[in-house]
C-alpha cells in the first residue's frame, strides 16, 4: 500500500515556498489552518486553497477550537461546541471546500477529556455533520481509541477520521533527510490501527536547499490518503 508524506505549520510559508516544496520533495499534502478560530487568529492560510490545489497539494483543513491545556481559548462545553462546529463549517464553505469534505478539530490535550470536554467534542462533530461536512480529530495516539468510541455513540455516528500524534520529542530539532524521503509510513505505526494520518515529528527544522526559504520549521506526518480531506465517495 502507498502512503503519503505531509506536513503542517500554523504560519503560512507563502505560495512560492509551497510551490517549490511540491515540485522538489515527496510531500503530497499539507495542513490548512482555518481562521479566525477560537485558538488560532492568524488568517495567513486563508484564501490560498485553489492556488495550493493548482500546485498539486492535498489539503487537511485544521480547526483550532477550544482547549483544556496549553494556550488558546478554554471554554470546552457543549453549547460552545455547537457554535464552533458551525463556525468551522462556515470557514470551510467560505474557502470553497465541497460538501462532504473532512475538517479536523485540533485537540492538543493528551489527558483523558473531562465530561465537559467530551460534550464539547461531540457537539462540534454533530454541528459539522449538520452543516454538510465530515469530522476528523487530531489528538494523541493514546486518546485515539477513546475519541473513536465516543463519536461512535452519536446518532448518526460520523465516518470519523483520526490524525494521531506520536512523536519522539516536542523540542525543536534539526531534521535532515533526502528531499524525496520525508516520512511516508503506515499511519497505524502511531499506535492506533485505524489512524488515517500519523504525525511522527513535531517542531522539525527542515533543510530545504534551493527553496525560497532554505530552513523551515514544521510538523511531519504520513497519511493513507494523498488528500486527507477528500470525501469518502471520492477516495
Amino acid at each position: 500500500m502507498i502512503y503519503y508524506a505531509g506536513f503542517d505549520t500554523d504560519t503560512f510559508p507563502g505560495q512560492a515556498q509551497l510551490d517549490w516544496m511540491k515540485a522538489n520533495t515527496n510531500l503530497s499534502w499539507c495542513g490548512y489552518y482555518l481562521a479566525p478560530a477560537p485558538s488560532h487568529d492568524d488568517t495567513g492560510w486563508m484564501g490560498n486553497r485553489q492556488a495550493l490545489i493548482d500546485q498539486g497539494w492535498g489539503l487537511l483543513p485544521i480547526y483550532l477550537g477550544q482547549q483544556t491545556a496549553g494556550p488558546g481559548s478554554h471554554n470546552a462545553i457543549a453549547p460552545q461546541g455547537s457554535t464552533d462546529g458551525s463556525q468551522a463549517a462556515q470557514l470551510m464553505q467560505a474557502e470553497g471546500f465541497a460538501s462532504g469534505t473532512y475538517v479536523f478539530i485540533d485537540w492538543e490535550d493528551g489527558g483523558v477529556p473531562s465530561a465537559d470536554a467530551q460534550a464539547y467534542l461531540c457537539a462540534w462533530v454533530t454541528a459539522v455533520m449538520e452543516s454538510g461536512y465530515q469530522p476528523g480529530i487530531y489528538c494523541s495516539h493514546d486518546l485515539a481509541d477513546t475519541m473513536a468510541s465516543l463519536m461512535a455513540t452519536l446518532n448518526p455516528a460520523p465516518e470519523l477520521r483520526i490524525w494521531a500524534w506520536n512523536v519522539p520529542t516536542i523540542t525543536a530539532h534539526a531534521y535532515t533527510c533526502s528531499l524525496n524521503e520525508f516520512p511516508a509510513d503506515d499511519p497505524s505505526g502511531c499506535g492506533y490501527p485505524d489512524a488515517v494520518a500519523w504525525q511522527c515529528q513535531q517542531n522539525a527544522v527542515l533543510a530545504l536547499p534551493g527553496a525560497p526559504n532554505e530552513t523551515m520549521q514544521a510538523d511531519l506526518s504520513s497519511a493513507s490518503l494523498a488528500d486527507p480531506s477528500a470525501p469518502v465517495e471520492s477516495q
